[in-house]
């Protein structure tokens, strides 16, 4: 019984890691795509310069 429980804890456990590594890479694309965004929707400063979009 107890090697049956081992078993399905580690299928249980590669599952959640294989599910947890899918969104990661989805919230990877969708941060990236906003940082490329950011490049083409900067606004202009002073002097006509394009500043950042961010604040770091």
């Amino acid at each position: 019984m107890l090697p049956l429980l081992l078993v399905l804890l580690l299928i249980l456990v590669l599952f959640g890691a294989g599910f947890a590594v899918e969104v990661l890479w989805w919230i990877a694309v969708v941060v990236l795509a906003v940082w490329l965004l950011g490049f083409l929707f900067r606004s202009a400063g002073p002097g006509g310069a394009r500043g950042r979009w961010y604040r770091w």
